[in-house]
């Protein structure tokens, strides 16, 4: 949720002039809309439906890859991670083109612990540098701890001031992880900290070989293994399994800055009351395109 005073200052990233009110504070929900296979554009204010704990909302503002981006890259560092996340670096410069002048990186490493790397920035060039040197240079080793690097990584935006950016954290990873957080409380606080979980789910052949393995050896394993789809989901946000990891990153970055960002009236509430959000497409939209589906955190945390 975003006090409108705030807003007064960004109208310069508005693609619709609003009157501003004084004493309304405003919800932001970023959405995606796809097809099931590549996103859509062209949407406008009217063609989304908003309800905010299922009562309808009126949007009031909208705009698309407008805001500027903090943006929290979070590497798998485990051990069978080191030749997938080659192939991603190789291509990092090229994936950040997608990003805008202003906005921000921040880089961030898990295998059974986490770490920052290199706090936010808005020099590409030195993130690039950052991810060759000091995350390729660094060691791969140990379990995978996959939702506790996230709810790491939602921590660390919640440190940050707040401000008019969109938030959003992109994990690089096979998707093989040891329990270690609840889906539950790593989605209280992404939604807590407005920020989206995206994943790129890049796997060598040899270390999805061995998992198969693993699982069949011991079916517990199974039981005992978490991924972060689901979680991804709840927060809006949108996997992709890796047939080119390069290029696949490279389409993360852009799916995440081109969303649509909608604006409402925040209703009464008790600060950490949390609150359930649903966003659809309205019956004109969806003549246009019948298989379109949005994506959208599924609640936010009052402030």
């Amino acid at each position: 949720m975003i006090p409108l005073g705030l807003l007064l200052a960004w109208t310069c990233f508005w693609q619709e002039a609003p009157t501003f009110r004084t004493d309304v504070a405003l919800v932001r929900v970023d959405a995606e809309v796809t097809d099931g296979i590549r996103t859509l554009d062209g949407f406008h204010k009217e063609d989304f439906a908003v309800k905010d704990n299922g009562q309808p909302r009126q949007v009031l503002y909208f705009s698309q890859a407008q805001e500027p981006l903090d943006l929290i890259l979070l590497f798998d560092i485990s051990g069978s991670m080191r030749p997938n996340v080659l192939k991603v670096a190789a291509s990092a410069r090229t994936a950040l083109s997608e990003l805008r002048a202003g906005d921000r990186v921040a880089i961030m490493t898990f295998h059974r612990t986490s770490r920052i790397v290199a706090p936010f920035t808005d020099d590409l060039a030195d993130v690039d540098r950052t991810i060759q040197e000091q995350v390729l240079g660094g060691k791969f080793r140990g379990g995978t701890a996959l939702l506790a690097g996230v709810d790491n990584a939602a921590r660390y935006f919640l440190e940050q001031p707040r401000n008019e950016r969109r938030r959003a954290v992109l994990i690089l990873t096979d998707n093989f992880g040891q329990r270690s957080r609840k889906d539950s409380t790593v989605i209280h606080r992404l939604w807590e900290a407005d920020a989206s979980l995206s994943g790129l789910i890049i796997r060598g052949a040899g270390g999805q070989a061995l998992n198969t393995v693993a699982m069949a050896i011991n079916p517990l394993l199974l039981a005992l293994r978490e991924g972060m789809e689901g979680v991804a989901e709840k927060t809006g946000g949108d996997t992709l399994k890796a047939a080119n990891a390069g290029e696949d990153f490279r389409e993360m970055m852009r799916r995440i800055r081109q969303r649509y960002s909608l604006y409402y009236a925040m209703p009464p509430g008790k600060p950490g009351e949390r609150r359930m959000v649903k966003v659809e497409l309205s019956s004109e939209a969806l003549s246009r395109y019948p298989n379109a589906r949005v994506r959208a955190p599924k609640g936010y945390i009052m402030r």
